[in-house]
Protein backbone atom coordinates (compact mmCIF):
# COMPACT_ATOMS: atom_id res chain seq x y z
CA UNK A 1 0.00 0.00 0.00
CA UNK A 2 2.53 2.60 0.53
CA UNK A 3 4.00 2.06 -2.77
CA UNK A 4 1.13 4.45 -3.75
CA UNK A 5 2.03 6.89 -2.21
CA UNK A 6 5.94 7.12 -2.43
CA UNK A 7 7.89 9.06 -4.28
CA UNK A 8 10.18 6.22 -5.85
CA UNK A 9 6.71 4.60 -7.48
CA UNK A 10 7.80 1.07 -8.76
CA UNK A 11 4.65 0.41 -10.29
CA UNK A 12 3.12 0.73 -13.92
CA UNK A 13 4.50 4.40 -15.26
CA UNK A 14 1.82 6.54 -16.18
CA UNK A 15 1.05 6.03 -20.52
CA UNK A 16 -0.03 8.58 -22.53
CA UNK A 17 -3.27 7.71 -23.98
CA UNK A 18 -3.25 3.98 -22.64
CA UNK A 19 -6.13 2.53 -21.13
CA UNK A 20 -5.58 4.26 -17.86
CA UNK A 21 -5.44 7.83 -19.64
CA UNK A 22 -8.70 7.02 -21.92
CA UNK A 23 -11.05 5.67 -19.07
CA UNK A 24 -10.16 8.62 -16.97
CA UNK A 25 -11.06 11.02 -20.21
CA UNK A 26 -14.21 9.09 -20.59
CA UNK A 27 -15.85 9.24 -17.00
CA UNK A 28 -14.71 13.31 -17.24
CA UNK A 29 -16.49 13.56 -20.43
CA UNK A 30 -19.55 11.69 -18.88
CA UNK A 31 -19.35 14.14 -15.52
CA UNK A 32 -18.90 17.43 -18.01
CA UNK A 33 -21.91 15.86 -20.50
CA UNK A 34 -24.21 15.26 -17.09
CA UNK A 35 -24.25 18.69 -16.30
CA UNK A 36 -26.47 19.58 -19.20
CA UNK A 37 -29.16 16.87 -18.20
CA UNK A 38 -28.77 17.79 -14.62
CA UNK A 39 -30.06 21.51 -15.79
CA UNK A 40 -32.77 19.99 -17.41
CA UNK A 41 -33.36 18.28 -14.03
CA UNK A 42 -33.10 20.80 -11.69
CA UNK A 43 -35.88 22.98 -14.19
CA UNK A 44 -38.15 20.23 -12.93
CA UNK A 45 -37.59 20.48 -9.36
CA UNK A 46 -40.61 22.55 -7.79
CA UNK A 47 -39.46 24.81 -5.13
CA UNK A 48 -36.75 27.34 -6.03
CA UNK A 49 -35.14 27.23 -2.55
CA UNK A 50 -34.87 23.48 -3.30
CA UNK A 51 -32.92 23.97 -6.62
CA UNK A 52 -30.34 26.18 -4.53
CA UNK A 53 -29.61 24.30 -1.69
CA UNK A 54 -29.01 21.79 -4.18
CA UNK A 55 -26.71 23.98 -6.25
CA UNK A 56 -25.21 25.59 -3.12
CA UNK A 57 -24.27 21.76 -1.50
CA UNK A 58 -22.83 21.06 -5.16
CA UNK A 59 -20.37 24.11 -5.13
CA UNK A 60 -19.26 24.09 -1.62
CA UNK A 61 -19.15 20.03 -2.32
CA UNK A 62 -16.30 20.65 -5.43
CA UNK A 63 -14.77 23.40 -3.81
CA UNK A 64 -13.76 21.10 -0.77
CA UNK A 65 -12.62 18.81 -2.58
CA UNK A 66 -10.31 21.35 -4.63
CA UNK A 67 -8.82 22.26 -1.84
CA UNK A 68 -8.48 18.86 0.31
CA UNK A 69 -6.66 17.68 -2.96
CA UNK A 70 -4.33 20.24 -3.17
CA UNK A 71 -3.22 19.99 0.29
CA UNK A 72 -3.08 16.59 -0.38
CA UNK A 73 -0.38 17.23 -3.24
CA UNK A 74 1.56 19.88 -0.66
CA UNK A 75 1.48 17.30 2.16
CA UNK A 76 2.88 14.50 -0.30
CA UNK A 77 5.71 16.71 -1.33
CA UNK A 78 6.49 17.67 2.19
CA UNK A 79 6.33 13.99 3.88
CA UNK A 80 8.92 13.47 0.85
CA UNK A 81 11.42 15.94 1.57
CA UNK A 82 10.66 17.54 -1.79
CA UNK A 83 9.00 20.96 -1.03
CA UNK A 84 10.62 23.94 -1.54
CA UNK A 85 9.23 27.79 -2.44
CA UNK A 86 11.38 27.15 -5.71
CA UNK A 87 8.47 24.29 -6.42
CA UNK A 88 5.59 24.19 -4.53
CA UNK A 89 4.14 28.09 -3.87
CA UNK A 90 0.86 28.16 -5.91
CA UNK A 91 2.00 30.64 -8.35
CA UNK A 92 2.11 27.85 -11.23
CA UNK A 93 -1.30 28.70 -13.50
CA UNK A 94 -3.18 25.57 -11.93
CA UNK A 95 -2.22 25.84 -9.05
CA UNK A 96 -3.81 29.50 -8.36
CA UNK A 97 -6.56 28.45 -10.18
CA UNK A 98 -7.36 25.54 -7.81
CA UNK A 99 -8.12 28.10 -5.41
CA UNK A 100 -9.60 31.05 -7.76
CA UNK A 101 -11.95 28.26 -8.40
CA UNK A 102 -13.24 27.30 -4.20
CA UNK A 103 -13.60 30.91 -3.84
CA UNK A 104 -15.81 31.39 -7.31
CA UNK A 105 -17.66 28.47 -6.19
CA UNK A 106 -18.43 29.59 -2.82
CA UNK A 107 -18.97 33.43 -3.64
CA UNK A 108 -20.41 32.72 -7.50
CA UNK A 109 -17.73 36.34 -8.12
CA UNK A 110 -18.45 36.62 -11.81
CA UNK A 111 -14.57 37.72 -12.23
CA UNK A 112 -13.12 34.78 -10.82
CA UNK A 113 -15.64 32.71 -12.94
CA UNK A 114 -13.94 34.52 -16.37
CA UNK A 115 -10.67 34.19 -15.26
CA UNK A 116 -11.81 30.19 -15.19
CA UNK A 117 -13.53 29.97 -17.79
CA UNK A 118 -10.88 30.98 -20.01
CA UNK A 119 -7.74 30.19 -18.34
CA UNK A 120 -8.99 27.02 -16.24
CA UNK A 121 -11.07 25.81 -18.83
CA UNK A 122 -7.70 26.08 -21.16
CA UNK A 123 -4.98 25.24 -18.98
CA UNK A 124 -6.11 22.64 -17.01
CA UNK A 125 -7.81 21.21 -20.47
CA UNK A 126 -4.36 20.48 -21.81
CA UNK A 127 -2.98 19.06 -18.35
CA UNK A 128 -6.06 16.46 -18.74
CA UNK A 129 -4.86 15.44 -22.37
CA UNK A 130 -1.20 15.46 -22.05
CA UNK A 131 -0.13 14.93 -17.72
CA UNK A 132 3.28 15.54 -16.73
CA UNK A 133 2.72 12.56 -14.20
CA UNK A 134 6.19 10.61 -15.68
CA UNK A 135 6.76 7.16 -13.47
CA UNK A 136 3.41 7.83 -11.57
CA UNK A 137 1.01 5.99 -13.56
CA UNK A 138 -2.15 4.68 -11.91
CA UNK A 139 -2.84 3.84 -8.61
CA UNK A 140 -0.18 6.15 -7.48
CA UNK A 141 -1.56 9.16 -5.31
CA UNK A 142 -0.15 11.59 -7.97
CA UNK A 143 -2.09 9.99 -10.61
CA UNK A 144 -5.15 10.69 -9.48
CA UNK A 145 -4.14 14.32 -7.95
CA UNK A 146 -3.47 15.28 -11.37
CA UNK A 147 -7.14 14.37 -12.68
CA UNK A 148 -9.01 15.42 -9.53
CA UNK A 149 -7.29 18.82 -9.70
CA UNK A 150 -7.68 19.69 -13.43
CA UNK A 151 -10.64 18.28 -13.92
CA UNK A 152 -11.85 19.84 -10.90
CA UNK A 153 -11.32 23.31 -12.16
CA UNK A 154 -12.75 22.74 -15.89
CA UNK A 155 -15.59 21.41 -13.82
CA UNK A 156 -16.25 24.37 -11.68
CA UNK A 157 -16.32 26.31 -14.84
CA UNK A 158 -18.80 24.41 -16.70
CA UNK A 159 -20.67 24.00 -13.72
CA UNK A 160 -21.12 28.18 -13.46
CA UNK A 161 -21.68 28.33 -17.10
CA UNK A 162 -24.48 25.41 -17.38
CA UNK A 163 -25.95 25.45 -14.27
CA UNK A 164 -25.58 29.04 -12.82
CA UNK A 165 -26.18 30.49 -16.36
CA UNK A 166 -23.15 32.40 -16.15
CA UNK A 167 -21.11 33.36 -19.44
CA UNK A 168 -17.98 35.94 -20.66
CA UNK A 169 -18.27 38.64 -23.22
CA UNK A 170 -15.42 40.32 -25.27
CA UNK A 171 -15.04 42.72 -21.95
CA UNK A 172 -14.29 39.63 -20.22
CA UNK A 173 -11.72 38.07 -23.01
CA UNK A 174 -9.92 41.62 -22.47
CA UNK A 175 -9.76 41.91 -18.26
CA UNK A 176 -8.51 38.06 -18.33
CA UNK A 177 -5.60 38.87 -21.15
CA UNK A 178 -4.80 42.46 -18.78
CA UNK A 179 -4.72 40.24 -15.17
CA UNK A 180 -2.27 36.76 -16.79
CA UNK A 181 -0.19 39.40 -18.46
CA UNK A 182 -0.14 41.73 -14.67
CA UNK A 183 0.06 38.21 -13.05
CA UNK A 184 2.79 36.81 -15.56
CA UNK A 185 5.13 40.23 -15.40
CA UNK A 186 4.70 39.92 -11.14
CA UNK A 187 5.72 35.83 -11.28
CA UNK A 188 8.87 37.20 -13.00
CA UNK A 189 9.71 39.48 -10.56
CA UNK A 190 9.27 36.28 -7.89
CA UNK A 191 11.02 34.44 -10.32
CA UNK A 192 14.48 36.26 -10.32
CA UNK A 193 14.46 36.51 -6.13
CA UNK A 194 13.80 33.13 -5.66
CA UNK A 195 15.61 31.36 -8.51
CA UNK A 196 12.59 29.15 -9.58
CA UNK A 197 10.70 28.62 -12.87
CA UNK A 198 6.95 29.27 -12.15
CA UNK A 199 4.43 29.76 -15.41
CA UNK A 200 8.04 27.78 -16.85
CA UNK A 201 8.92 31.47 -18.13
CA UNK A 202 12.44 31.63 -16.49
CA UNK A 203 13.50 28.88 -18.80
CA UNK A 204 11.85 25.82 -20.32
CA UNK A 205 10.96 23.01 -18.05
CA UNK A 206 13.44 20.23 -17.77
CA UNK A 207 10.72 17.67 -18.28
CA UNK A 208 9.61 17.30 -21.63
CA UNK A 209 6.65 19.30 -22.64
CA UNK A 210 4.83 20.82 -25.72
CA UNK A 211 6.94 23.60 -24.87
CA UNK A 212 9.80 22.21 -26.30
CA UNK A 213 8.49 22.50 -30.14
CA UNK A 214 8.36 26.28 -29.56
CA UNK A 215 11.41 28.49 -29.96
CA UNK A 216 14.22 29.26 -27.41
CA UNK A 217 13.78 31.50 -24.78
CA UNK A 218 12.63 34.67 -24.03
CA UNK A 219 11.07 34.16 -27.13
CA UNK A 220 8.32 31.09 -26.67
CA UNK A 221 7.04 33.12 -24.09
CA UNK A 222 5.17 35.59 -26.74
CA UNK A 223 4.18 32.20 -28.58
CA UNK A 224 2.33 30.92 -25.55
CA UNK A 225 0.89 34.26 -25.09
CA UNK A 226 -0.39 33.99 -29.06
CA UNK A 227 -1.11 30.03 -28.19
CA UNK A 228 -3.43 31.53 -25.34
CA UNK A 229 -4.62 34.38 -26.98
CA UNK A 230 -6.21 31.88 -29.92
CA UNK A 231 -7.33 29.21 -26.75
CA UNK A 232 -9.65 32.50 -25.13
CA UNK A 233 -11.19 32.98 -28.80
CA UNK A 234 -12.04 29.66 -29.36
CA UNK A 235 -13.89 29.29 -25.99
CA UNK A 236 -15.62 32.57 -26.76
CA UNK A 237 -16.78 31.48 -30.40
CA UNK A 238 -19.89 29.76 -28.83
CA UNK A 239 -20.67 32.86 -27.36
CA UNK A 240 -20.17 34.83 -30.10
CA UNK A 241 -21.98 33.37 -32.30
CA UNK A 242 -25.05 32.98 -30.11
CA UNK A 243 -24.66 36.82 -29.84
CA UNK A 244 -24.29 37.21 -33.54
CA UNK A 245 -27.48 35.11 -34.61
CA UNK A 246 -29.16 38.06 -32.39
CA UNK A 247 -28.21 40.65 -34.47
Amino acid sequence: MNNYFTKDYIGEAFIFLGSHHLVVLTLLLFIYVALFFWRVSLNKIPLATHIETTKRRFRYGLAFVLLVNEMTWHAWNYFNGIWTVQTMLPLHLCSVLVFLSAVMLITKNRILYEVDYFLGIGGALQAILTPDLGIYGFPHLRFFQVFISHGGIVLAALYMTVIEKYRPNWYSLLRVLCIITIYALIVGVINAWLGSNYLFIAHKPETPSLIDILAPHPWYIFELAGIALFTFFILYLPFAIKDWGKI
